[in-house]
């Protein structure tokens, strides 16, 4: 009878930390929202921007909870949430401050709720329950975005072949490296031409190309695009010719990225062996013995 009860408890935990973790992650911005519509103020003439207000106090409130959080929070730890923000793309609505609130904030309520369920319920396996939940909500910030740079780093991976492509014919037209750049940053769409952009304002703004190249490799964290980049930096330092860094490096891409398909393709039969296992075998013994089965239960009867 205590088996119910205490499974119920799990998943009203287990339910209640991921729609925290949702309003957390997923609230409206109202900083981002106000600091846009001061951008824009005055930009027309005789127009103005209307400015929200009723954000403000919340505004407050929520950077003081900032500040007592970080203060409970190891340098080492913000350090590694900002790092892994960077490497994410900075997805909007993640900012670090609510990360760093929510992780501290995550455990905390799993916490309490846990002690509330135990003390209606108590029982060996709902406090290892608890207390692996507790563990999983202070490391989630980190797992979220985890997952997130790593999806990013798998989408520059697969589009790299194709934008050195682009960059190759584009200095073999006749522009320079920087030109030709800002071009595939330009025509592409996804995390690797958002990135070549903005290695193109750091050089803009007075950063040096090396400095700049090497941020590049930093932020993104895929090694195919850190060869690349090292390519580059030896190039413009000794002198090679630009063209045949990428020439090489598109056709090395290429080769990578076919041979990279073919491992995930050799992979699938290995990966197919435990759900043939455990949900199809089982389903086709039952559909196909089920029947004799029971006339062998009746026939013995």
């Amino acid at each position: 009878m205590n088996s119910l009860p205490a499974g119920v408890a799990v998943v009203v935990l287990t339910a209640s930390m991921f729609m925290l973790a949702f309003a957390v992650f997923a609230g409206r911005d109202t900083v981002r929202a106000r600091t846009v519509a001061n951008l824009r103020r005055g930009i027309d003439e005789g127009y103005a921007a209307p400015i929200d207000l009723t954000g403000v106090a919340d505004d407050d409130s929520r950077s003081r909870l900032y500040e007592f959080a970080r203060r409970l929070t190891p340098t080492g730890t913000i350090r590694r949430l900002e790092r892994l923000t960077i490497r994410a793309g900075r997805p909007q609505g993640w900012s670090l401050q609510r990360l760093v609130v929510a992780k501290l904030a995550l455990p905390l309520l799993a916490l309490l709720l846990g002690v509330m369920l135990l003390g209606a319920h108590p029982a060996p396996l709902l406090l290892l329950m608890v207390l692996g939940t507790v563990i999983v909500c202070y490391f989630l910030p980190e797992l979220l975005l985890s997952s997130r740079s790593q999806e990013r780093n798998d989408q520059i991976q697969l589009e790299l072949a194709d934008t050195l492509d682009q960059m190759t014919i584009a200095v073999e037209a006749g522009l320079g490296f920087d030109a030709a750049m800002a071009r595939a940053g330009r025509n592409g769409t996804g995390a690797l031409a958002q990135e070549l952009i903005r290695t193109l304002q750091e050089i803009q703004v007075g950063q040096l190309r090396r400095a700049a190249y090497e941020n590049l490799a930093v932020r993104t964290d895929v090694p195919d695009l850190r060869r690349f980049v090292r390519a580059i930096i030896q190039a413009d330092a000794y002198g090679i010719s630009v063209a045949d860094v990428l020439r090489t490096q598109a056709a090395e891409m290429r080769l990578k990225r076919r041979q990279r398909a073919e491992e995930k393709a050799q992979q699938i039969p290995v990966k197919v062996i435990f759900p043939l296992m455990v949900c199809i075998l089982p389903v086709l013994f039952i559909v196909l013995l089920g029947p004799t089965a029971i006339n062998m239960m009746e026939a013995f009867s």
